[in-house]
């Protein structure tokens, strides 16, 4: 179990996060921006770091600042809530090139998984069930197209390496 826990990220998730580890009796670091120096998490938690201003690739992507947050506070682990850094398996690495616990999948899962088409060959591989689709990535309209009307309209079409609801469209 850990003795402190730092909470790389803001809003509800964050709370969430800092109510469960109260709950499990450990203690919380919140890292904050500018904008969010007055949020509930700030106040809940036993520490709190300004890591930069609002914009989330100068503060919450920031993978150098929350590491500097979570070595100068004497945080063992970074909980990184979900979106930000939840699905960046270099963050990952660097958290454990420092000695700090990722809490979350290794790197080499969140790799696999990022790739949606590799991902799923992954799935099919294990037994896995699985939604009607493509085995594979599609190169053209022309084979998405035969693939859709093989499946039955409406179909979702997913880019592979989208993430958080990006690159997919109704069709």
């Amino acid at each position: 179990m850990f003795e402190k826990v730092l909470i790389a990220n803001r809003g509800e998730i964050a709370l969430r996060v800092a109510r469960a580890c109260r709950e499990l009796g450990i203690r919380t670091v919140a890292v904050y921006s500018t904008a969010d120096r007055d949020s509930a998490v700030v106040r809940l938690a036993d520490e709190a770091v300004c890591i930069g201003p609002p914009e989330s690739r100068l503060s919450y992507r920031n993978a150098a600042a929350i590491i500097e947050a979570a070595r100068s506070t004497g945080a063992q682990a970074v909980h990184p809530g979900y979106g930000f850094l939840s699905e960046d398996p270099d963050f990952a690495e660097i958290c454990a090139e420092n000695g700090i616990v990722f809490i979350g999948p290794r790197p080499e899962v969140m790799a696999v998984l990022g790739d949606k088409a590799r991902a799923r060959a992954v799935m099919a591989g294990a037994g896995l069930p699985l939604l009607p689709g493509s085995p594979h990535t599609l190169a053209t309209v022309a084979e998405a197209a035969a693939v859709a009307e093989d499946l039955g309209y409406p179909v979702m079409l997913k880019v592979a390496a989208g993430g958080g609801g990006r690159g997919m469209a109704v069709v």
